[in-house]
């Protein structure tokens, strides 16, 4: 077909377009060998795309729920991760496809290695602690506070008080204590004079190992420490006992707010001795940052106003 020419109207339209953009930048003269590679090329990453190996990536969520498992439950593989994710949560994913967003363990440690505070938790049921601590009457009189508190429950199970303590009258508080029906094995001591040989061989016939701390290591026995200086910042330091009866009475009142009353971190925060669901208004859902209607908060004064324990009641009509 022989090419025509433009008319004098086009002419003139381009001539004014000219002045619109600069269209000698816009004209790129190429060869038709290039458009073919060109469009080759484009071809051959359309197709490298679409057969990409490997199946499309899961969720993000679900991802990250994978890791979690993993990190939580270190005895767990990929099949009981699929089929706790099958059966519990209605989600089919492959054993391989959770093996491969699993964290990597590192080098040289084997499955299954559970953490420490996974193995402190299991063996803290089994385990007590007793230890001494000195106050000061008002008439400058020394009296030895023992006390002895549960590991996994936080519980303070007895304390006593005397001003002459010996090994016999030890033994005879962790016989009240401690009893004969009891599922506690470890009785966890400092290497004071008055835990002495006898005492721990006493222990020992009750169906309890004793575990004597280091020298010098009271963070061996952090436990009981922690629940000492408790007692302290908490009670003594703002109160006067006038004799060792005094002194009692207080614990006991403290001993009471400590197990039912006050919230523990290390318990998530919980108490050692929670009340029964059926009496507490906890085990509903609350309303966030308000109270439920129809209920009210009450105050009950410890210690003479020391402390005090919020609860929740009916409100009264």
């Amino acid at each position: 077909m022989k090419p025509r020419r433009i008319d004098p109207a086009t002419r003139m339209s381009l001539a004014w377009l000219t002045r619109l953009c600069d269209w000698r930048s816009c004209l790129i003269v190429v060869r038709p060998e290039t458009v073919i590679r060109w469009h080759r090329a484009g071809w051959r990453l359309l197709w490298s795309y679409k057969s990409r190996p490997g199946r499309p990536r899961i969720p993000l969520e679900l991802r990250q729920l994978i890791r979690r498992m993993a990190a939580e439950n270190p005895l767990w593989g990929e099949e009981r991760i699929a089929n706790e994710l099958r059966f519990k949560l209605g989600i089919r994913v492959s054993p391989r496809t959770v093996r491969k967003y699993m964290p990597k363990r590192p080098p040289g440690q084997p499955r299954g290695d559970q953490r420490w505070a996974t193995f402190l938790r299991n063996h803290a049921k089994a385990i007590l602690a007793c230890d001494f601590f000195v106050t000061v009457t008002a008439t400058f009189q020394l009296l030895y506070v023992f006390v002895l508190i549960h590991h996994g429950s936080r519980r303070l199970l007895h304390f006593n008080v005397t001003a002459h303590p010996t090994a016999a009258w030890t033994l005879q508080q962790l016989r009240e204590a401690i009893g004969f029906e009891q599922d506690y094995r470890y009785l966890l001591h400092d290497r004071d004079s008055i835990f002495a040989r006898q005492l721990d061989e006493s222990i020992e016939r009750i169906g309890m190992r004793v575990l004597r701390s280091p020298p010098r290591s009271p963070m061996a026995n952090a436990v009981c420490e922690r629940l000492i200086g408790t007692m302290r910042r908490e009670c003594l330091d703002w109160m006067i006992p006038i004799s060792g009866a005094h002194l009692r009475s207080i614990l006991k009142i403290w001993m009471g707010h400590y197990n039912r009353s006050r919230p523990h971190m290390s318990l998530g925060p919980g108490v050692p001795d929670p009340p029964s669901k059926s009496a507490s208004f906890q085990s509903q859902q609350p309303p966030r940052h308000r109270i439920r209607e129809g209920l009210v908060v009450l105050a009950k004064s410890v210690l003479g106003g020391l402390h005090h324990e919020y609860s929740l009641a009916p409100a009264v009509a």
